[in-house]
């Protein structure tokens, strides 16, 4: 995170499901934005099995990728923030919001879980904690679960791939300026 002040956000989560049978699916696309957080900072990730996430540290922010499965992701999130003594108000969640037209962003201070099984168990374990949200396009016929475990289609992914680098401007825009700021500029 590139910046001269103390970060707004001390622990960043992005959530997904582990597994090389989930990667690049829509519902992994918090983790495609952390993992690219970590990348930009030449950090790795590293597995923690005691909080059943995976960590990578850089610049005094915590990354964070919760291994149990999406609808757990609170568990091990609030076991990181609980050792590292990050208050609620300091953690972000990144995670696809099948509600938003692919490669929209949406950032919120609070709210509700928007029917996002992730951001239901944040809320339960974690507490209300500010959200950027990665739109990943609306379900065929209604058909969630494999709308959400499904890959994108090429054509999408240059889409996907610009919206991955605009939310990094977003985490970027929020450490540096604030949520306020962010959501005038992002949202």
């Amino acid at each position: 995170m590139p910046s001269t002040h103390e970060p707004l956000f001390r622990l960043i989560a992005g959530l997904g499901n582990p597994g090389r049978e989930y990667e690049e699916t829509r519902h992994n696309a918090g983790f495609m934005i952390v993992d690219r957080l970590a990348q930009r900072a030449g950090v790795a990730f590293r597995p923690e099995p005691k909080w059943n996430a995976a960590i990578a540290t850089t610049g005094g922010v915590i990354l964070c990728k919760p291994q149990g499965f999406m609808n757990t992701s609170g568990e091990p999130l609030a076991a990181v923030a609980r050792f590292h003594k990050v208050p609620p108000a300091q953690v972000l969640a990144i995670f696809d919001d099948a509600a938003l037209p692919l490669g929209r962003i949406r950032i919120r201070a609070d709210g509700s879980s928007g029917g996002h099984n992730g951001m239901e168990s944040i809320l339960l374990h974690v507490g209300d904690i500010p959200r950027l949200r990665i739109g990943i396009g609306a379900a065929d016929g209604g058909a969630m679960v494999q709308h959400v475990l499904g890959r994108f289609q090429p054509a999408e992914r240059p889409i996907l791939a610009e919206a991955i680098e605009r939310a990094i401007e977003a985490v970027d825009c929020l450490q540096r300026d604030g949520i306020a700021a962010a959501m005038n500029q992002f949202n």
